[in-house]
This record gives C-alpha cells, structure tokens and sequence, in this order.
C-alpha cells in the first residue's frame, strides 16, 4: 500500500494521497478576517494543495466546513458558491463547531479524487 504525506509536520500533514484520493487537512484563513475573507483564504490554500497534490476542484469528493457559529452559514455560502465549479460540486457537510483558535470562524476540510492519466 502506497501512501504519500506532503508537508508533513510532528502532528499532521497538509496532504495526504493514498492510491487516486487526495485527504486535505482543514484550511482556515487569517484570525483577522471577516467570515467572507476567512473562507476565501481557506479556498484558496485548498486550490493550492490540490494543485501540490495533482488534482483540482473539479475533481472534489466531499467537504467538510464547520462553522464557529452556524448564523455565518449564509455569508460562508456566498463564497463557496462562486468557487465550487458548476456541475462539480462535492458530497457536502457544514456544521457548528468550536475551532482551534476562538477568532477563527470557518474550516474548509477536502477530498478529492487525482484524475486517471
């Protein structure tokens, strides 16, 4: 069984690829940032490590957000919306959650399939 770990750390890795699927570890944005900054930062380090990894967002399984507080689900939503491709959007799950650093008020966790050569 071949599994690759790519910016790996004592605690975890950034991306971790086993056979065609790519695990992401949860991105998040800056603790200065609104909601809406938050998640696009959090998108774009995904766009990043799926483009270290092989794949891109057209190839997304399923994502995983939590939320601090579930009254930013609209304004997360916004930004998510213009960013999943059409056509290409996840299995998805957003939910509450209290995260690492209180001033953090989203997670974007991904999974995504390495496309065939």
């Amino acid at each position: 069984m071949s599994i690759q770990r790519k910016q790996t750390g004592p605690r975890m890795s950034q991306i971790v690829i086993h056979r065609d699927t790519v695990y992401l570890a949860g991105q998040v944005g800056e603790v200065h940032q609104s909601v809406a900054e938050q998640t696009r930062t959090a998108l774009a380090r995904v766009d990043a490590l799926l483009d270290e990894a092989g794949t891109t967002r057209q190839h997304l399984l399923q994502t995983i957000i939590w939320l601090a507080d579930m009254a930013d689900f609209a304004e997360m939503n916004a930004v998510w919306d213009a960013w999943v491709p059409a056509g290409h959007a996840p299995a998805r799950a957003c939910g509450e959650a209290k995260l690492a650093d209180p001033r953090l008020r989203v997670e974007v966790i991904v999974t995504a399939a390495i496309e065939a050569a």
